[in-house]
């Protein structure tokens, strides 16, 4: 039997043609899920992936790329990978615009020829705008993440190096994700933040919403199951242990029962908190200045500073 005689007896058998015309049907029409009806052309998992590596080894070029760089090869090695990983960028920015813009993603079919003019170099410029000005935060955002990387030395006694913290830990792992995935939120490019949040999350098991605020010297110990929600304030020198959630005790919504999206509804953590292991703290309550809290603290009101808070003693016998 040739080939296409095994395909067309295939197609008899499970009776392909007309699944595939009831799944366009569905696609098309009953239950279309493209972003406004129409738009096909997403952004890349896979590309957002290798944007990453490319943008962490040009962070730290011998811990993420090559390791026997000389002082002569590696700035040439930081800016010919820093180059093919921003053209790999901006062509996921465009694509992400097409989300976060209705300027571009909502002009009909009637202007399509537009969208292909017009439209499309616009597209083109943001996207390459938006890029030159991340590119411009990648000292800033280097910064952050060595004091990071002090904070996890000087926290963890069992830290013996930068380069293992770099290397090793999922914590450092993770806000490195964070700190480049907040850079391209704050640019207007949402999709590509959570793209990078989600693939951080399936590395290390740390769920950090890209809008949330964090600020430097930031340790995540060990890590696994933290959970830190979009509008969570984080200050300076904050140290969190495994399965932390930062989240929302309730979710605000219309007159119409809509959700009410980027309602302030995570809490704020003042400097120098540290949180240690399952503890849960919810909705918008403010953890004062060097407070701790304890293991499994269930935690729905604000702190003064200088708090100690632990759970209850339990008296049963």
């Amino acid at each position: 039997m040739s080939s296409a005689q095994f395909v067309d007896t295939a197609y008899a058998e499970w009776n392909l043609h007309a699944v595939v015309k009831a799944l366009r049907h569905s696609r098309e029409q009953t239950h279309n899920v493209r972003h406004k009806g129409r738009i096909r052309e997403l952004p890349s998992r896979e590309a957002m992936g290798q944007i990453v590596q490319g943008l962490s080894t040009a962070l730290f070029p011998t811990h993420y790329g090559r390791p026997d760089l000389s002082d002569e090869s590696i700035d040439y090695y930081v800016g010919n990978t820093l180059n093919s990983t921003l053209v790999l960028l901006a062509e996921q920015v465009r694509r992400g615009l097409l989300f976060a813009s209705d300027e571009y993603a909502d002009n009909g079919a009637n202007t399509e020829a537009n969208n292909e003019t017009n439209g499309e170099a616009g597209l083109t410029d943001r996207a390459n705008h938006t890029t030159r000005a991340f590119a411009a935060q990648l000292p800033e955002i280097r910064a952050l993440l060595v004091s990071d990387l002090q904070s996890a030395f000087q926290g963890d006694p069992a830290a013996t190096s930068a380069s293992e913290i770099l290397l090793c830990y999922p914590g450092i792992t993770a806000i490195i994700h964070y700190r480049l995935a907040h850079a391209l939120y704050k640019l207007g490019s949402p999709l590509l933040a959570r793209l990078i949040s989600d693939i951080a999350h399936s590395r290390t098991g740390i769920d950090i919403h890209p809008g949330a605020e964090i600020g430097p010297a930031f340790f995540i110990d060990h890590g696994t199951g933290v959970v830190i929600g979009e509008t969570t304030v984080i200050g300076q020198g904050v140290r969190l242990y495994q399965a932390v959630t930062l989240g929302a005790k309730r979710f605000p919504t219309d007159e119409e029962g809509h959700l009410l999206k980027g309602h302030a509804r995570h809490p704020i953590v003042e400097d120098d908190v540290v949180i240690y292991a399952g503890a849960t703290v919810l909705g918008r309550i403010t953890i004062g200045k060097a407070s701790t809290i304890g293991g499994n603290v269930w935690l729905i009101h604000s702190v003064p500073p200088g708090s100690n808070v632990s759970q209850a003693l339990n008296r049963n016998t």
